[in-house]
């Protein structure tokens, strides 16, 4: 099961300690915002965009969490699998922390017109693994999911532009 191989990294000195603190971080995608909003003060002349890759944060994460309530899978019960983390909800499919991270990645790399801002996306979404708290599948489509937010909604109509 990739899920146990996977974990079988939680037990390198500092890895765990580091994928609860990517996890922290990414909780109801309240770092992603924090940095969106700073990016708006600190860069007014790119306010706009900002604010626009901030909504797709916003909205990448809102959308994993409805999904969540209508599919209602629930997180990994394999008794390999050791539960290395806290979590929000019971509730595992899709990730909502890989939502808000690859839309965060995708939306403030187009911002800064760099790629640097898609460096961290796979180790935040691998803490998730790690931690034993979702299934590969639920963060795969939880980064598709983010991926496609973050790329549309900067973009998309619903600004008036």
């Amino acid at each position: 099961m990739t899920l146990v191989r996977v974990q079988s990294l939680a037990h390198v000195p500092g890895i765990r300690r580091g994928a609860l603190a990517l996890s922290g971080l990414g909780e109801h995608a309240a770092a992603w915002l924090v940095a969106g909003v700073l990016g708006a003060v600190l860069d007014p002349s790119r306010r706009g965009q900002w604010l626009r890759a901030t909504a797709a944060v916003f909205a990448s994460h809102a959308v994993s969490v409805v999904l969540k309530r209508v599919v209602r899978r629930h997180r990994p019960t394999d008794p390999r699998v050791q539960v290395l983390g806290p979590t929000a909800g019971r509730w595992s499919f899709p990730s909502a922390h890989a939502a808000s991270t690859a839309a965060a990645g995708v939306a403030f790399s187009a911002v800064l017109g760099r790629r640097a801002a898609l460096l961290p996306l796979p180790a935040m979404m691998v803490s998730r693994l790690l931690l034993g708290v979702h299934y590969p599948s639920d963060v795969l489509v939880g980064a598709a999911i983010g991926a496609a937010v973050g790329r549309w909604l900067p973009r998309s109509r619903v600004w008036g532009s």
